[in-house]
């Protein structure tokens, strides 16, 4: 009791020199806490364009690629035992082609001697063109064969960090198959927000994110129109978002509405015997009112609390001098 009648008699001589401040109901935003998914802009698998066995893997999750670079490496026998065929039909068809172009040249030969017949002649031509053309489409054949063995080569479809390598060295594939996944592009979160709070959400809005690293804020810029579970999806824009962990969860606080509050600054606030207290300006000078604060609100930088039982709208605070 003494330390209350202390408490009063100190800030009634306090009152003499602080300011007064009339409250009355203020807008305040209503938050959703919420989490939300680092996830990649753009998650591209880099897949094999052959069937084989991996019998090279240069990459695992975490790595750092360049677009075009090489992640692993496919082997098909078959495509070996294609080439060596390939070069045994080329090897006998050059011979013929030999043999072919030695007849024609002796037939030229006979054909100003008047030995053969024209019609001879263009018989030894026909084959040389035959063999020849024969040639061609080998080696065309190999050419095929080669690219194929080229393709074996996985290559990152886009640069960013590797996610996830679900095969090994040895594994047998198929053409189309994922042999990792490559994030890139830089990151956002991505919220799955409870669809009764669909209405309160608009593109633009600023969100509040807070971790290990501080506070910081972010911007709302997509909203999908897809509701699925009873959730509603969003991708947020984060400046300096960490992304050396894609898929970690992250605390979110989203503005979901707004109400009104009776908000006094934190200069007029004082405690005692456990008691907050309020000093109002009355016709019979200062007052020191029992009350129940509430949250701290920033409006304009500027620190304050809601009062949510001892004062009503109009009342005049008195505010002690810093």
């Amino acid at each position: 009791m003494r330390a209350l009648i202390a408490l009063c008699a100190t800030l009634f001589a306090s009152a003499l020199s602080a300011e007064t401040l009339e409250i009355s109901p203020q807008p305040v935003t209503m938050w959703k806490s919420v989490f939300g998914q680092i996830e990649s802009r753009v998650q591209i698998p880099a897949r094999a364009r052959i069937g084989g066995t991996i019998e090279e893997l240069t990459v695992t999750e975490g790595d750092r690629v360049e677009a075009g670079q090489q992640l692993a490496r496919i082997e098909d026998d078959k495509l070996q035992f294609q080439i060596d065929s390939l070069d045994a039909q080329l090897e006998a068809a050059r011979a013929q082609l030999t043999t072919a172009q030695s007849e024609l040249t002796r037939g030229n030969a006979l054909l100003e001697r008047g030995v053969i017949t024209t019609q001879t002649h263009e018989q030894l031509q026909t084959n040389v063109d035959v063999i020849t053309s024969n040639i061609s489409n080998l080696q065309a054949q190999r050419l095929v064969v080669e690219q194929q063995i080229s393709e074996g080569a996985v290559l990152a479809p886009a640069a960013g960090i590797v996610l996830s390598v679900p095969l090994s060295r040895g594994s047998v594939v198929t053409m189309g198959e994922s042999v990792a996944e490559i994030g890139g592009g830089g990151t956002f979160l991505r919220l799955s927000v409870p669809e009764r709070h669909a209405g309160d959400l608009a593109e633009g809005d600023e969100i509040v994110i807070t971790g290990a690293e501080g506070t910081r804020t972010g911007r709302l810029v997509k909203l999908y129109p897809l509701i699925q579970g009873g959730r509603l999806q969003a991708d947020v824009e984060v400046e300096g978002l960490d992304a050396r962990f894609v898929g970690r969860r992250v605390p979110v606080r989203l503005p979901v509405g707004t109400r009104e509050a009776l908000l006094v600054p934190e200069s007029a606030l004082t405690r005692a015997g456990g008691l907050d207290f309020v000093t109002v300006e009355t016709p019979d000078g200062p007052l020191a009112r029992v009350v129940v604060p509430g949250e701290t609100v920033e409006q304009d930088g500027t620190p304050f609390r809601e009062i949510l039982t001892g004062l009503r709208a109009g009342d005049r605070v008195v505010t002690r001098d810093e």
